[in-house]
């Protein structure tokens, strides 16, 4: 028998940020413990100690000149209390001694669970959460207290704060959500149920078939979860159903924290929901409202034939999904676990040649393990343990996600003399950390064909292994019209495509250099003569000029901001690509001053 219980967190985006922003709990000091009422033992039967207050062999007040007990009783009340000996050192009393182990509370959340203290009085303020959706800004997220003064998600931002004048107004982290979801979702695989998968932006699914006897039965694993999540900061409301999509829909719209509903009743209990508890779109809620279809109950009833007609197949499906006459599965979240080999070594090694044995070695054996889960390497990291205790490590990347033996074993050797062995290593591991998906490859034709395309990866990995990850790269091209910024670096395998047609020099200089003694007849005529870097140029043939704006979007000083390029060619051969500032007419555009950008050839 199916059961799927879909969690539902209404505010989980407000409550992880004030999550992020708790205070740091202060220290508690405990008050010393009051003396426990208990009974007095004053007939201990046969012992020579008596314990009803009389006086214990050995005392100081019971030796020949010490003080009495009165004294020692004034002297001990005289004391701060945090230094007061308990009656139960001094062997005067029959006190018992308290519980090494403290009672917990019991795990679980409804009925007897104390209401979550108010952490910040600064909550109590209201808050909503805005993103970007085009031109405007729109609520995302409120808070209890915003969403009881009308502030509801997809109302405009500016209206918000038209009616609510000491708005708290953040930005939303849609992306930091999910991934809390996800890391939610991996505890509960590995502690609740084998099967867990993300629901949206506000939940969890979890297919609990045959796990809740493991916690006493649904009802106490739903008190146990929602007091866990209490425990972080987290409201939550959790419903178990037979299908996903009726588990998804109580859970919501459900209006109870805890909702167990049994098997083959979804129908009933799905009828007086509204038509949005079955996920639909945007477009099928609104053809719903206009042929007056609210209740789940109201689409049951009619034809599949003309619901899809008028809402769409999607309503049909996640009409039949909720019901059950229809499968949804559910894809669940696999906790990752990097590939990992290691040996231990019966004596130390110290050796270049020893150490390069174990390494190859172990790469043998990755490649077993890569090649069983379809993995490929793109980041390996080799740790020595030395008999000193500290560790020595080595990393290498791939550019591209490789199982080629000869290939690590040859990146590892470029980078063997950064493994110091000091008095021995007794134990290597290699860890993969970044790993891609990586399928079966054809080993090639028999016969070699000139149009055979070269892997250089392999190289370009050896090239990053001797002069640095940033030293190799490749140029591509940038959107921008500015020519400082129309290019960027990408990785070495990336391809470009979309190069201008516009001709460009071959070696740009990282700044425009300014230009001195230059002569040129305004507004349209390249120079024909200038200095640079102290040497005087003449231009014998020039072209031009090629008008390139500012782009006003991103500062206010681009915004009139106009550069004339000219290709100029001087008397010794030599081609550089000029620009003026300014378009000679308007005094906005420029101060008319020169420089140039890059060399041609």
């Amino acid at each position: 028998m199916t059961r799927v219980a879909s969690l539902y967190l209404p505010q989980l985006a407000i409550e992880r940020l004030r999550r992020s922003e708790r205070p740091a709990r202060p220290l508690e000091l405990r008050a010393p413990a009051a003396p426990l009422a208990s009974p007095v033992d004053d007939d201990p039967g046969a012992c020579s100690v008596p314990r009803g207050g009389g006086w214990r062999p050995g005392a100081r007040w019971a030796r020949d000149g010490g003080p009495s007990k009165a004294q020692v009783i004034g002297q001990i009340a005289q004391l701060p209390a945090h230094q007061r000996p308990p009656m139960r050192m001094l062997g005067r009393r029959s006190e018992p001694v308290e519980h090494p182990f403290k009672v917990m509370p019991p795990d679980e959340g409804g009925r007897g669970v104390a209401p979550m203290p108010v952490i910040n009085p600064a909550h109590d303020r209201p808050t909503v959460l805005i993103e970007r959706v085009g031109q405007r800004e729109v609520i995302r997220s409120t808070c209890p207290v915003a969403l009881s003064l009308g502030l509801t998600p997809g109302m405009v931002a500016a209206h918000a704060r038209a009616l609510v004048s000491d708005l708290d107004v953040r930005d939303a982290d849609p992306a930091g959500d999910q991934a809390w979801l996800d890391r939610l979702a991996l505890h509960g695989v590995m502690h609740w149920t084998p099967t867990a998968s993300v629901s949206g932006d506000d939940g969890l699914w979890l297919d609990l078939s045959g796990t809740t006897h493991l916690f006493g039965g649904e009802e106490r694993f739903c008190r146990r979860m929602l007091r866990f999540l209490q425990r972080l900061g987290f409201t939550a409301r959790i419903a178990i159903a037979g299908t996903p999509g009726a588990a998804h829909a109580l859970a919501r719209y459900g209006g109870r924290d805890i909702l167990i509903l049994g098997s083959g009743t979804e129908a009933t209990a799905l009828a007086e929901l509204p038509v949005a508890a079955l996920r639909l779109e945007t477009a099928a809620l609104t053809a719903a409202a206009r042929f007056g279809l609210e209740r789940v109950a109201d689409l049951i009833r009619l034809p599949r034939g003309p619901m899809a007609k008028r809402l769409g197949l999607d309503a049909v499906t996640r009409l039949d999904q909720a019901l059950g006459h229809v499968a949804e599965p559910i894809t669940p979240v696999v906790p990752f676990e990097a590939p990992e080999v290691s040996r231990r070594l019966l004596e130390p090694i110290g050796t270049p040649e020893s150490i390069t044995q174990v390494i190859s070695d172990l790469v043998d054996d990755l490649i077993g393990v890569l090649r069983q889960r379809g993995l490929g390497v793109r980041t390996a990291m080799l740790v020595a343990d030395r008999v000193d205790g500290e560790a020595q490590r080595i990393v290498i990347g791939a550019s591209r996600a490789t199982r080629d033996a000869k290939h690590l074993k040859r990146m590892f050797a470029l980078k063997l003399d950064r493994i110091g062995p000091g008095l021995g290593i007794e134990a290597m591991h290699l860890t993969v950390p970044h790993s891609e998906p990586l399928g079966a490859s054809t080993a090639g034709s028999l016969i070699t064909s000139d149009t055979a395309v070269t892997d250089l990866a392999p190289a370009i990995d050896q090239l990053v292994g001797r002069a640095g990850e940033a030293a190799v790269f490749r140029v591509a091209p940038n959107e921008s019209d500015v020519p400082e910024r129309a290019t960027r670096r990408v990785s070495p395998l990336d391809e470009p495509a979309c190069w201008p047609q516009w001709k460009r020099p071959v070696r740009m200089l990282r700044r425009p250099e300014h230009l001195t003694h230059v002569v040129a007849l305004l507004p349209d005529h390249p120079p024909r003569r200038f200095t640079w870097r102290g040497q005087a140029y003449r231009v014998t043939v020039g072209d031009g000029p090629e008008r390139i704006h500012g782009e006003w979007w991103r500062t206010d000083t681009e915004l009139w901001a106009v550069r004339d390029y000219f290709r100029v060619e001087v008397e010794s051969g030599e081609r550089f690509w000029l620009f003026r500032r300014g378009d000679g007419v308007e005094p906005e555009t420029g101060d008319l001053s020169w420089y140039i950008h890059g060399m041609f050839g």
